[in-house]
């Protein structure tokens, strides 16, 4: 029997579709050459939108996106340019750490600091440490470990999601989506080097998350710690924290992975929709938001790569990526619920999920 895998015509056309109309854009439009940053978004004419701001996460995901990108053409310089620029406009030399934001002259605006931003930090350094194994980025890197160490770190083994500018407390508390991206982040160093510190944090992290997040009867991941008022999950983060999990030998036998592998098909049954993946439910499976997102639509493709008999959905899914968010000049955004689109900018994070999903379709082949 052949495999059908490694041939889909869709996975072709849609990495084409990314090297050809979404990557130019970052490389054209899409970055403002006087501050050496990524505008935060692109309209449908791709023009920037009106500055507003420019955040430290955005310059991360963009850092990830060249990174994975560096033989390409001028991709290693860009990748350089989003290093410096990480360090010279976000960096806070008084407290340390880096700022959420900068104005349109940049000048710092929002000067908190919060966990999914280091995360993603130290995501992009250790990825792009990886490539160039450059002595200041490992140690950008390794400072930005220690201050989620020193900084964010709780007792319970979870970590705050948001501090003041000086580290005050500010009774954020943990949340789920930043402590997804940090054990993210920690794959990735541990997958550039051997970093026992990062390799224990990331197993008490995924243990506390079992203990403090998981909702018990279907092994749902919540998005508030479990009893929180007006919980929900989102099928779009299940499907992502399956893909975590999965690809990990370290993880792949914890309780966590358990929970997330029972929950993926409750998440299936209800937060999929011919084909579209839903923003927000309630445990009891009623939807909250049935908002249609790209970011959501990548994550459960490549969860079904490693899914047995997710196989058989992937030329669907990819079809259906195609049809409803991949246009000419770049993608859309948002559906509605009734499946009109709903935003027509196009923000310079959302390539980072399309590169991840990229990543693991490669697993097809």
């Amino acid at each position: 029997m052949s495999d059908p895998r490694p041939t889909l015509p869709e996975l072709a056309r849609f990495k084409q579709h990314f090297a050809e109309r979404i990557v130019p854009l970052w490389q054209g439009p899409g970055w403002n050459a006087d501050l050496a940053l990524p505008y935060e978004a692109l309209d449908a004419q791709h023009q920037p939108l009106p500055v507003q701001r420019y955040r430290a996460m955005a310059c991360a995901r963009q850092l990830y996106l060249f990174s994975s990108r560096i033989g390409q053409p001028g991709a290693a310089e860009r990748a350089a340019a989003l290093f410096r620029s990480l360090q010279k406009h976000f960096h806070d030399a008084e407290h340390g750490g880096w700022f959420y934001s900068i104005d349109a002259q940049g000048k710092p605006l929002d000067r908190r600091k919060d966990l999914y931003t280091h995360a993603f930090i130290v995501f992009a350094c250790a990825h792009y440490w990886g490539k160039v194994r450059e002595s200041l980025v490992e140690s950008t890197l390794n400072a930005a470990l220690d201050i989620i160490d020193q900084q964010f770190a709780r007792d319970d083994g979870l970590y705050e999601a948001s501090l003041a500018e000086d580290w005050a407390d500010l009774g954020s508390g943990p949340l789920q989506n930043p402590q997804m991206h940090l054990a993210e982040a920690f794959l990735q160093v541990l997958a550039v080097r051997d970093d026992e510190h990062a390799r224990q944090s990331l197993l008490q992290l995924c243990e506390a998350l079992q203990a403090h997040f998981i909702e018990p009867e279907y092994g749902l991941m919540l998005e508030k710690p479990r009893g929180a008022v007006d919980n929900w999950f989102e099928p779009g983060h299940q499907f992502e924290w399956f893909y975590l999990l999965h690809t990990s030998p370290l993880l792949r036998d914890t309780p966590l992975h358990a929970s997330i592998d029972r929950a993926f098909g409750y998440a299936e049954q209800y937060g999929v929709k011919d084909g579209a993946v839903l923003s927000m439910l309630g445990v009891d499976g009623q939807v909250l938001d049935a908002t249609q997102r790209i970011w959501a639509q990548a994550e459960y493709l490549r969860a079904l790569v490693l899914r047995a008999g997710g196989e058989a959905k992937l030329a669907g899914q990819l079809r259906a990526l195609q049809a409803r968010f991949l246009r000419e000049a770049g993608w859309y955004e948002c559906r509605d619920g009734e499946g009109s689109v709903s935003r027509h900018d196009m923000p310079s994070t959302t390539p980072y999920h399309l590169a991840t999903c990229l990543e693991g379709l490669q697993r097809l082949s």
